[in-house]
């Protein structure tokens, strides 16, 4: 909580490597980071596939649209902080790819509640820096090469819940990355539709997007068990990145 001053720790693959690497970016409302569960713990994971992770701990409070004790408001900044600390860490990869050991058109996000949310924002919002260059990393482009959202908010706009209608704010087109979605239909923080939103919007744009529903599940698991069939999530983003040729077969 409190992050005034964004940083991005690199965790370099056990094993093999695949030349991926994924920006991982937990949640907590815009107000706190959970920082091991959607966060070390996910790394831990993606390391073991042979996936460079790089975990953005992104400003909060107050980094992007939310609803906030201190104020007892929502507030929806722009420029949003958290949005231009991705940016920022998807050019610093680019730019030391080569150090990292990473390849430069293999790098994805992946975030979950709030986090799941700045996937959305960072895959379009990419075309110009939203902040004063400060130097060459902001000469590299910051579009994702592929998204991955889990149980992700603030994408549906709420009217009735006939109404899937998305989040004005985030503007698609068919330059957006492909996209995994996942939620699940008991999630009580994120309804269901924050995805449903998201995905007819990719759809409608001709992005290719591959979305899981499931009936139980709830919220904020991340990578920890549970006897709920959405606790095996990580081997279907796996097989999608197969898919899409992100990582070998």
């Amino acid at each position: 909580m409190n992050v005034s001053r964004p940083t991005l720790t690199v965790y370099s693959p056990k094993g093999g490597n695949t030349g991926a690497a994924i920006v991982v970016f937990p949640g907590g409302g815009y107000q706190i980071l959970a920082i091991d569960l959607e966060g070390t713990e996910v790394c831990d994971w993606l390391t073991s596939k042979g996936i460079t992770c790089v975990l953005l701990k992104y400003r909060v409070p107050h980094g992007g649209p939310s609803y906030q004790r201190d104020c007892n408001c929502r507030i929806n900044p722009k420029p949003a902080p958290a949005v231009q600390d991705a940016q920022r860490a998807i050019g610093l990869i680019r730019l030391h790819a080569a150090e990292w050991h990473i390849d430069p058109r293999k790098i994805g996000v992946l975030g979950f509640s709030a986090g799941g949310h700045l996937v959305a924002a960072v895959s379009n919002d990419y075309q110009r820096r939203s902040y004063r260059a400060v130097d060459a990393a902001d000469r590299q482009s910051s579009r994702p090469d592929f998204a991955v959202a889990i149980y992700p908010g603030h994408l549906w706009v709420e009217g009735s819940d006939n109404d899937i209608a998305f989040n004005p704010d985030i503007h698609v087109t068919r330059k957006t990355p492909p996209t995994f979605l996942l939620q699940a239909e008991t999630d009580s923080v994120d309804n269901v539709n924050q995805s449903l939103a998201y995905y007819t919007a990719l759809k409608n744009a001709d992005v290719p997007v591959e979305m899981h529903l499931y009936v139980n599940g709830g919220h904020a698991f991340g990578l920890r068990r549970t006897k709920d069939p959405i606790t095996d999530w990580p081997q279907l983003v796996e097989r999608w990145l197969r898919t899409i040729g992100m990582v070998s077969q």
